[in-house]
């Protein structure tokens, strides 16, 4: 049940957001294994005018990634790979064969499977009623 929160720059037309929430549920269920049926992607777009690295406004398309997952239901590598996956995705879609701001990011953030859930239940319940099932 991930939830991905990307932030781009400069504004993007719809149907733009639509392919890359596309996408990056795609590479989260491929690279992550996780279900992409309920994989949350939220983008938010700003002005160019509005992004600043170093201090200066950026120059080139910008993207910043954050991705919400259970703690310790990937492994380094996985992340990594998810990473570098992400990555080359914003760029192939936001930068048209150029390159995206050097400053941007992409956040794998692994919250306890007892501080949050989807659908009333936290993964830690959820976890714990697999296990009885197995039982």
């Amino acid at each position: 049940m991930p939830t991905l929160h990307l932030r781009v720059a400069p504004l993007q037309n719809p149907e733009r957001y639509e392919t890359l929430a596309a996408a990056l549920t795609r590479i989260t269920a491929d690279v992550l294994g996780k279900r992409a049926d309920v994989t949350a992607v939220t983008i938010d777009d700003l002005p160019a005018a509005r992004w600043y690295v170093g201090g200066r406004a950026v120059q080139r398309p910008a993207a910043t990634l954050e991705i919400t997952i259970t703690a310790g239901t990937n492994t380094p590598a996985q992340k990594a790979a998810f990473v570098e996956a992400a990555f080359a995705e914003l760029r192939r879609q936001l930068a048209a064969g150029g390159e995206l701001e050097e400053a941007s990011y992409v956040t794998v953030r692994e919250v306890p499977a007892a501080d949050w859930g989807y659908g009333g239940l936290t993964q830690q319940q959820r976890q714990l009623a697999r296990m009885r099932l197995a039982a």
